[in-house]
């Protein structure tokens, strides 16, 4: 079978936890079948509220934030995601990745992977967990994930300092 997103490596230098390496996953075979070149932002966001419980526990609106969040993101992959369809993600919101990037990954994606790594490294932890990921996309105001997670009413705020005591905690200690 051919595969669009023709490296099936993951930006990042750290080990992923099993449930964001299936997130991962998913984004890679939701990309493939959604016919897109590149897994992005939202493809991340999708795979991971479905593979990683502790990603939808951080949600501030709890259960029913996870099903509207959802919702949008299945409309996404049905048709709300045209204006997407054969374009490139990259916000320029983060820094960017070296020349080349990361191949079969949009640039925010590949960036937000990579800043994901970076957070499991600060708060001193082993494999990259899925609300590392969460934190990294939700920090990168243009990426499509945000752009998701704002039409859905997540309180960014909220979940940034839902997020981040870990990370102080890990720093302080």
């Amino acid at each position: 079978m051919y595969s669009r997103t023709s490296d099936h490596s993951t930006p990042g230098e750290r080990p992923l936890s099993a449930e964001l390496a299936a997130a991962v996953a998913g984004a890679r075979r939701r990309a493939q079948r959604d016919g897109d070149r590149q897994i992005d932002t939202a493809h991340l966001l999708h795979s991971l509220l479905e593979a990683d419980a502790d990603a939808r526990h951080a949600l501030p609106g709890g259960p029913p934030q996870v099903a509207r969040l959802l919702g949008y993101l299945v409309q996404r992959s049905i048709g709300y995601g045209l204006r997407w369809s054969a374009t490139v993600e990259d916000s320029q919101a983060l820094p960017r990745l070296p020349e080349g990037g990361a191949p079969g990954w949009s640039p925010a994606a590949a960036t937000a992977m990579t800043a994901a790594a970076a957070r499991a490294a600060a708060r001193g932890a082993g494999p990259v967990g899925g609300t590392d990921l969460l934190a990294a996309l939700a920090h990168d105001p243009r990426c499509r994930a945000v752009d998701v997670l704002r039409r859905a009413g997540v309180d960014l705020p909220a979940l940034d300092a839902r997020l981040e005591p870990a990370v102080r905690h890990a720093q302080s200690g």
